[in-house]
């Protein structure tokens, strides 16, 4: 009688093991996983630029179903320009990947700090700045060189206060090809430097406050041929970042001149 009530207890833990193991691998569970929502990548421009740089890549990633989103970086100040991200960001449901380029990178790096829908940080050739560090200070990094300010025109606008607060930079049409997407053709480079937006001049000596990176997990892509930032510089905050980096032989503008490449990038990045 005991060993018929033993053996009858194994058997009903074998077929409870069974019965686990198939709602496991039913078509239903693995439906659910397939159905899970993709995150919302969210694209933000650098100086120099406006949202459209992120055409390619936003039809590209549409089309394998993500909902994308590129607001209007301000480009007035670090502090300004991160807090207007931070309310388009927390006004999104779900994960999100937050993706950004050259000065863009510095505004993600402050916007997503403390928010924990954000789920991965992508830098496509941007500054992924420290705590305290500014744009300037960070094109330096690793023995950096950029001579970025000698191709750009300040004109005065009417900001907070006297001196840089009240100056703004573009960069001169003349240099625009070279200095910021030379592996583009000339045609579509005379277009970009006609509608570039400028940057305040304050951005770049503006520090930057506690760092995402710290605590959310980061994507690179250093561009090889960028005379905006410096490759070593972009090497160097990728390392000090811990962020999975990639390289690719392109101008500053890679989301532009390699889309796919970028797209790839930002899949990872989501887990896709």
């Amino acid at each position: 009688m005991r060993l018929q009530r033993r053996t009858l207890r194994r058997a009903a833990g074998l077929f409870a093991a069974a019965a686990l193991l198939a709602t496991l691998n039913s078509p239903v569970s693995s439906a659910a996983s397939k159905d899970a929502p993709k995150p919302t990548v969210v694209l933000v421009h650098g100086a120099f630029a406006d949202a459209s740089g992120w055409n390619e890549v936003i039809e590209r990633l549409q089309r394998r179903g993500y909902t994308a989103v590129a607001p209007a970086n301000p480009l007035r100040s670090l502090v300004g320009d991160s807090a207007y991200v931070r309310s388009v960001i927390e006004q999104i449901p779900g994960p999100i990947v937050l993706v950004g380029h050259s000065y863009g990178g510095a505004v993600i790096t402050n916007a997503a700090t403390g928010n924990p829908n954000v789920k991965a940080l992508v830098y496509i050739a941007a500054f992924a700045l420290d705590q305290g560090e500014n744009v300037e200070t960070a094109s330096t990094l690793a023995g950096g060189n950029t001579h970025l300010l000698d191709h750009v025109d300040l004109r005065g606008w009417p900001g907070p206060g006297p001196g840089a607060a009240s100056l703004e930079g573009s960069i001169k049409p003349a240099d625009f090809h070279e200095v910021f997407a030379g592996d583009l053709n000339p045609r579509e480079t005379a277009v970009m430097a006609a509608a570039q937006r400028p940057a305040a001049l304050a951005t770049f000596g503006e520090a930057s406050g506690v760092p995402a990176w710290k605590t959310i997990p980061s994507w690179y892509m250093v561009a090889k041929q960028d005379h905006v930032i410096p490759p070593v510089s972009e090497r160097f905050m990728a390392t000090r970042a811990g962020a999975r980096t990639v390289e690719v032989d392109t101008s500053h503008v890679p989301m532009m001149s390699r889309p796919a490449d970028v797209v790839a990038l930002i899949r990872e990045a989501a887990g896709d």
